[in-house]
C-alpha cells in the first residue's frame, strides 16, 4: 500500500522498511516468534532484527474510543525495561525522596503509564535503535506526565517540553498550523537528538546529560569547572545545581527503582502492550482533521490524540503531509484517502472581497493563514481588489467539533471556572504581563496559566485574556486600575451589510469571541434582524 509505511532501522544497519500490506500477510504463528528472546543468532536484539509491524489491540481502547480488535500482547513493556535498564548509579537519600512521592500516589502511577500506552512503545523502540539507555523512556513521566498537550510556564511544550529556542535548533518546525514539539515523531527525534548531544558534550556522563536536559548544558557545564577548580568530584551528585534540576535526576531515577522491581515497594504497576501502536500515513496534501477521523472510522479526538502537533482544524498546506494513525484504523484510512481527490481533502469556500479588506483580516474571519490563501489562489503579494473573489480553506465542520485545537484547547482553559471573579482584558498596546497583573492584582504566573500561557510568551495587542479577581485583591495602583471591570453585556441587532468581521471591529472583540458568545457558525451569513450577545469593554470604545 503506497504511503503507508513503518520504519525500523538495527543500531549500525540500514534502515528497513516494511509496508502494512506485508505486516498483515503475517500469520499470528509467525508473529509470535518475534518475542522468543532478547535476541537472534547475529547479536542484535531479535525483536530488531526481525519484527514487522503488529497489528494487535490498541489500548487503552476506551480512551480512544475504539473497540476491542484484540487479545494484548504476551510480553509487558514495562518487564522489556526492567530487563534492558543499563545506568548505574548509587542510592541515595535523593533518590528515596523523591520515590517516597510516587509511592504515596500509585493512582498518578496508574494514570501516567496507561496514557503512556500511546507513545511509549514508539519511544522505547527509538531508544533501541540509537542503542541509547531504555531509562530515558521514562523521562517523558518527569517532563509532561505523558500530556503531549503539556505546556510549562518556562515556554515548553510537549511530552518532551522542548522550549522553543532548542526545538528550532533540532530542526523542530513551529508555526500557526504545526508545533513540532507536541508531535510524537518529531519531538522524539529532536529530544533523543538533543540527549545524544548532551551525552558527548558531558563526556559521557548520563547523569550529568540528564541534568543538562532540565536545566541547558550551560548551568551543568559551569558547575562542573566549579567543581574541578575547587578539587571536588564532578559527577551530578556533588554538582551546585538549581533546586528543580537537583531533584530532577532523582525523581527520574526513582521512577527507574519503582519500575524494575515495583513489588518491592508494594505496588503493582499496569500491563503495557509492546507492540507499536500506529504508523505514519503520508497524505501528499492538506487534509482537514475532521475528514481524516471520517475516513479512519475514529473519532476527531483520537486523531488529535496521535497528531497532538496540529494546532488547528487541518494539516498544513505547506507540511508535513502526514499522519500518524493507530494501526487499527490505518489500513482503513489509506484505503479511503486514496479515493478522496486532493481539491476535496479541504473545503473551500468562495469571498468576495469588501472595500477595505486585507488579505490578513480575511485569513482571521476564516481561521486560516494569509500564505494559504495566496498559494489557494496564486497570488504573488498581499494585493487584492474589492469585488473580486478569493477561495478560501475553511474547515468542514463548525470549529467546536476540533476539540483539542489550540482554539478550542484555550477557549477549555479559560473559561475553566476558578475562584474569584471572571473578567476579561483586552490587551492594549504596551501593555505586558506585568503590568496586566499588578492592575488585577494577581501574579504574572497565575495570569498566563488561566490563558494558556507562559509569562515569557509575546502578548500581542487586542489578544483577550480571562482574569480571575479575587475579593480581596490589592488596591487600584493607578487611575485606570480604578475603574475595575469595565466589561458590559450587550444586545446587538444585527443590521444590512453587518458581518462577523465589521462587527467585530467596531466593538473592538474578536470573531471568536461572538462565535463563542453566541454559539454560532462562522461560516453561516448573519441575517438582519438576528440578536447578538456581546460582552464590550467601555473603555475601548472611544475612537
Amino acid at each position: 500500500m503506497q504511503g503507508l509505511l513503518q520504519r525500523f532501522k538495527p543500531p549500525g544497519g540500514a534502515c528497513v522498511t516494511f509496508s502494512l500490506a506485508a505486516a498483515l500477510a503475517f500469520s499470528p504463528a509467525s508473529s509470535s516468534a518475534f518475542w522468543a528472546g532478547p535476541f537472534g543468532e547475529d547479536g542484535l536484539p531479535e525483536r530488531i532484527a526481525q519484527r514487522q509491524p503488529s497489528l494487535t489491540l490498541i489500548s487503552p481502547a476506551e480512551e480512544l474510543g475504539l473497540d476491542n480488535f484484540g487479545p494484548a500482547e504476551e510480553l509487558d513493556l514495562l518487564a522489556r525495561l526492567r530487563r534492558e535498564f543499563t545506568l548505574d548509579y548509587e542510592q541515595n537519600r535523593r533518590i528515596a525522596v523523591e520515590r517516597d512521592w510516587f509511592l504515596r500516589h500509585p493512582d498518578y502511577l496508574a494514570r501516567v503509564f496507561n496514557r503512556a500506552q500511546r507513545y511509549l512503545p514508539y519511544i522505547t523502540e527509538e531508544l533501541h535503535r540509537r542503542a541509547l539507555p531504555l531509562e530515558l523512556a521514562l523521562l517523558p513521566i518527569v517532563e509532561s506526565a505523558f500530556d503531549p498537550f503539556a505546556y510549562s510556564h518556562g515556554r515548553a511544550a510537549g511530552l518532551w517540553q522542548m522550549i522553543p529556542g532548542t526545538a528550532r535548533r533540532f530542526g523542530v518546525d513551529q508555526n500557526w498550523w504545526y508545533d513540532g514539539r507536541r508531535d510524537i515523531v518529531d519531538s522524539t527525534r529532536a529530544a533523543l537528538d538533543y540527549l545524544e548531544y548532551l551525552h558527548d558534550f558531558n563526556g559521557g556522563d548520563w547523569l550529568n546529560a540528564i541534568a543538562s536536559y532540565n536545566s541547558g548544558e550551560g548551568k551543568v557545564r559551569r558547575a562542573v569547572k566549579r567543581n574541578r577548580k575547587a578539587g571536588k568530584p564532578e559527577t551530578f551528585w556533588h554538582l551546585k545545581l538549581p533546586r528543580e534540576t537537583s531533584a530532577y535526576v532523582p525523581r527520574l531515577l526513582a521512577l527507574v527503582d519503582i519500575v524494575r522491581d515495583p513489588s518491592a515497594y508494594g505496588l503493582s504497576l499496569p500491563e503495557l502492550s509492546d507492540d507499536p501502536q500506529f504508523v505514519v500515513v503520508e497524505t501528499g496534501s492538506q487534509l482537514d482533521l475532521a475528514l481524516a477521523a471520517e475516513l479512519a472510522g475514529a473519532d476527531i479526538d483520537t486523531v488529535y490524540a496521535y497528531n497532538p502537533g496540529y494546532n488547528r482544524w487541518s494539516t498544513s498546506p505547506d507540511g508535513p503531509h502526514a499522519l500518524v494513525m493507530p494501526i487499527a484504523v490505518a489500513e482503513t484510512f489509506a484505503t479511503a484517502l486514496a479515493q478522496v481527490p486532493i481539491a476535496e481533502r479541504v473545503r473551500w469556500k468562495r469571498h468576495k472581497i469588501k472595500r477595505g479588506e486585507t488579505i490578513g483580516e480575511i485569513a482571521i474571519d476564516y481561521h486560516t493563514t494569509a500564505a494559504a490563501i495566496r498559494e489557494a489562489n496564486n497570488l504573488r503579494g498581499n494585493t487584492i481588489r474589492a469585488g473580486h473573489y478569493l477561495l478560501i480553506p475553511v474547515a468542514s465542520k463548525p470549529l467546536a467539533a476540533y476539540s483539542k485545537s489550540a482554539d478550542e484547547r484555550l477557549a477549555k482553559t479559560q473559561n475553566r471556572q476558578r475562584s474569584g471573579r471572571r473578567l476579561e482584558h483586552v490587551v492594549r498596546a504596551g501593555e505586558s504581563f506585568w503590568t496586566i497583573s499588578r492592575r488585577y492584582g494577581v501574579t504574572t504566573r497565575q495570569l498566563a496559566k488561566w490563558n494558556g500561557m507562559a509569562p515569557g510568551d509575546t502578548l500581542p495587542a487586542g489578544r483577550k485574556l480571562v482574569v480571575w479577581s479575587k475579593a480581596d485583591a490589592a488596591p487600584a495602583t493607578s487611575p485606570a486600575a480604578a475603574l475595575g471591570n469595565t466589561t458590559r453585556k450587550l444586545r446587538y441587532t444585527v443590521r444590512n451589510g453587518d458581518s462577523l468581521y465589521r462587527i467585530a471591529s467596531r466593538f473592538r472583540v474578536t470573531i471568536n469571541d461572538i462565535v463563542r458568545w453566541n454559539g454560532i457558525d462562522r461560516n453561516k451569513i448573519l441575517r438582519p434582524g438576528q440578536k447578538l450577545t456581546m460582552y464590550v469593554d467601555v473603555t475601548r470604545q472611544s475612537s
